[in-house]
């Protein structure tokens, strides 16, 4: 399962590449706090924030493209609240106008790497990012109390909430349980003890990061298991 990705000139943008073998392939897909625009070679779809980890089964010899965006990055330039499409994969003709869904499906089709690294630098261009989004990203990762993070911010905690909504697709306190896992899974992958992963990232102990994965609908031991199986 080859994945490569790298920047792109747009902050908070990465473009990506995967490519699926000769076998049909399930993989678990964690949730990250994330926006993608992806292109399968059929259609040109969006990946909302996913609240839990879920399974996606990809064809033998599938390949995708797509633009993974952070911070806010993803709803300014698609022009969709990151709500809308939570725990959702629709195609960009069900958010966009259809005439213009499709003149950038037709590009994408041609190149796809170039046309939506081309696409994302023109919409960056005419989009207002909300600046909140970085501020409440950094403090996130940094597992800042909300209560902390909004009197930082100079907001009351429900309307950070409500702020974070169109930004992000949740709220900041599940942001901050969504990037938490995503470092707790990264260093498990890397071969450390699971005692080790916990103290690391901020949970009290290994129970406590299990009770946090199985919330999100993974555990350490079907990750272990995958990761066994490469």
């Amino acid at each position: 399962m080859p994945y490569h990705e790298r920047p792109t000139p747009v902050a908070g943008a990465v473009l990506w590449r995967r490519s699926v073998g000769s076998a049909p392939e399930l993989t678990r897909i964690l949730p990250d706090g994330c926006v993608d625009l992806l292109w399968d070679g059929r259609r040109l779809f969006v990946a909302g924030p996913d609240t839990a980890a879920r399974r996606h089964q990809s064809e033998a010899g599938a390949s995708y493209v797509g633009l993974r965006f952070s911070g806010g990055t993803g709803p300014a330039l698609l022009g969709v609240p990151a709500d809308q499409v939570r725990d959702q994969t629709p195609n960009l003709e069900e958010l966009w106008p259809l005439r213009q869904a499709r003149c950038l499906a037709e590009r994408v089709a041609n190149n796809p790497e170039a046309a939506l690294e081309a696409w994302a630098i023109e919409r960056a261009r005419s989009s207002e990012i909300d600046p909140l989004g970085p501020r409440v990203l950094g403090l996130a990762a940094a597992g800042t109390p909300v209560a902390v993070m909004a009197e930082r911010l100079d907001l009351s905690p429900r309307h950070l909430y409500r702020r974070c909504l169109p930004i992000f697709g949740y709220g900041p306190r599940r942001l901050a349980r969504v990037l938490r896992l995503g470092r707790a899974v990264g260093e498990v992958r890397m071969g450390l003890p699971l005692a080790q992963v916990a103290a690391g990232c901020g949970y009290v102990d290994q129970a406590h990061l299990s009770r946090e994965m199985r919330a999100l609908k993974t555990t350490p031991g079907g990750l272990l298991r995958e990761l066994a199986g490469r």
